[in-house]
């Protein structure tokens, strides 16, 4: 895949955000986007053998829209600014996440904003067990790669049913579950990218599993 080739096309389409540059480029579009769903592929087929429980995802279901959703956003560009696309992408789970923009490149996953029903589900393991959950999180090998739960919006007080004393309470009052592992552009054209990719879906599983199994069981 040449990403340095996907970034340029990126480049020239914010300069040009408008549906009649697009329909003259969309050749150049296509080609670059279906460069794109191989490398997935090839991706979803490297992460399905190191992850047993893995949900099959080609690229063509994993890779996002590049038009932006105007209905709910009509002040936005025609077109984004990034590819963005998803690995291991089961109904209710949290999946894996690729993005690769011009502000900013980086991998995630976890549940951001989550449905009520799911935000309660992770609030209830927590309560439970939650002494497992603050274990991935502290391990010296997943704070190096993440660092901290993803900056979002938090509760002031207890969520209902919970009291200021639970000895899990700052992590109770989140809205969102999620890393991110920020990626330099030079990291994504370099020969490492497969590698970091792999290794941080392999560091980011525990957390994800927590968090799926908490949604499900």
């Amino acid at each position: 895949m040449d990403f340095k080739a996907l970034f340029s096309f990126l480049e020239d389409l914010q300069q040009n955000n408008t549906k009649e540059w697009m329909d003259q480029h969309r050749k150049r579009y296509h080609i670059l986007r279906n460069e794109y769903i191989e490398w997935l592929d090839h991706m979803n087929d490297v992460v399905s053998t190191i992850d047993e429980g893995y949900h099959d995802t080609p690229g063509k279901k994993g890779i996002n829209r590049i038009n932006n959703n105007l209905m709910f956003h009509p002040n936005k560009p025609i077109y984004k600014d990034h590819f963005g696309a998803i690995l291991d992408k089961a109904p209710n789970h949290c999946d894996f996440y690729i993005h690769l923009g011009l502000s900013e490149c980086f991998l995630a996953g976890g549940f951001y904003r989550p449905p009520t029903t799911i935000l309660k589900s992770i609030r209830e393991a927590i309560d439970y067990n939650g002494e497992v959950f603050e274990e991935i999180l502290n391990q010296p090998s997943f704070k190096t790669t993440f660092g901290e739960l993803m900056e979002d919006e938090k509760l002031r007080k207890p969520p209902k049913g919970f009291t200021q004393d639970h000895p899990h309470i700052e992590l109770l009052k989140n809205k969102s579950f999620a890393v991110m592992r920020p990626l330099k552009r030079t990291e994504v054209y370099g020969t490492k990218y497969e590698s970091i990719l792999i290794e941080t879906y392999k560091e980011m599983l525990p957390f994800r599993n927590y968090l799926n199994q908490a949604v499900t069981v």
